[in-house]
């Protein structure tokens, strides 16, 4: 374990078995039908990566990278696109893959957005649902794992872009990210 690791939350059994048991539920809903995904940059990149292999109906992917203003922890929901799709969405069912969802604020933004396109369908898969206060509901169809109020990295997740390649999902140490700040 990385020694910037407090605990292991979420072990790499654990996002696999998950992540198969996701890619059937998905299958079995969309089943007949095609199925256009979108990966959230960079933090669901991982995740969309193995959630792809686990589906088994037709199925494309693009990808959206977003910024959300706000300080290093928490999201002011002012959100700027940086990549948009490069394929138009209108009368697809869209699958929204994202790796964690706090205040709801960035998504809610993100699904005004993808709506205003006229999708057949939207939906929202999460890796992550950390057990916060919501400043937004959010209609999210697929979970992964819900989790404590905590600062997770790996397995796509990072803080000040290191982490990200962590087999597993980690509680950082605070003193990693408290440090940082001073």
């Amino acid at each position: 374990m990385d020694p910037d690791i407090q605990e292991i939350l979420i072990d790499e059994q654990q996002i696999a078995r998950r992540v198969a048991e996701l890619g059937e539920q998905i299958s079995r809903d969309y089943a007949g039908r095609p199925l256009a995904l979108i990966c959230i940059l960079r933090g669901a990149v991982l995740f969309v990566a193995d959630l792809l292999r686990a589906i088994r109906v037709p199925v494309t992917i693009d990808f959206m990278a977003i910024s959300s203003y706000g300080n290093e922890a928490h999201s002011s929901g002012v959100v700027r696109i940086l990549k948009d799709l490069d394929d138009p969405i209108e009368g697809k069912d869209v699958l929204i893959v994202e790796d964690i969802i706090d205040s709801g604020l960035t998504l809610a933004y993100l699904l005004e957005n993808l709506r205003s396109r006229r999708p057949n369908s939207l939906e929202i898969c999460v890796l992550l649902d950390k057990q916060v206060p919501r400043q937004v509901e959010l209609p999210v169809r697929y979970t992964g794992f819900t989790i404590p109020d905590a600062f997770v990295v790996g397995y796509g997740l990072d803080y000040a872009e290191k982490y990200r390649n962590l087999p597993y999902v980690g509680i950082l140490r605070p003193g990693v990210y408290s440090e940082a700040r001073r």
